[in-house]
């Protein structure tokens, strides 16, 4: 019976605190500091997956846009590098955990998702680029 108990708090604990793994790939919750070390690697691909309205208002230097709420947006990631670790953020963390599982369904491996998003982004200070222009 304790071994029940045991096996019933990882199954219910489990989803809450841990990553997503499989034998697919990873996706890894990162915090703001980590997702700093993130964007200085090499070979890493950086995306923000925002609407290019909410992208134009501010973005994190170095992150490209593709636009995750797009008919598109599928198709878009079929041309980024599969093998390489991809960091995405959205405004407040759905959009790419969304986005996250699906580039694990569609065979990314490495996957990183900024917590909180851009909002806990700012929220620390930390700098974002306008793009000014229409």
């Amino acid at each position: 019976m304790k071994q029940f108990y045991m096996l019933l708090c990882l199954i219910i604990i489990c989803p809450i605190g841990c990553d997503k793994a499989d034998s697919k790939g990873v996706i890894k919750l990162v915090t703001v500091e980590e997702f700093k070390e993130l964007d200085a690697l090499r070979d890493v691909q950086l995306l923000d997956i925002r609407t290019p309205e909410e992208y134009k208002s501010g973005y994190i230097e170095g992150y490209g846009n593709m636009d995750y709420l797009s008919d598109t947006f599928k198709e878009e990631m079929e041309t980024l590098d599969k093998s390489k670790p991809i960091v995405i953020y959205c405004r407040s963390g759905g959009r790419s955990g969304r986005c996250a599982t699906l580039m694990l369904e569609i065979g990314f491996k490495e996957i990183y998702d900024l917590e909180g998003g851009i909002i806990q982004w700012k929220a620390e200070n930390n700098p974002v680029i306008v793009n000014s222009e229409n």
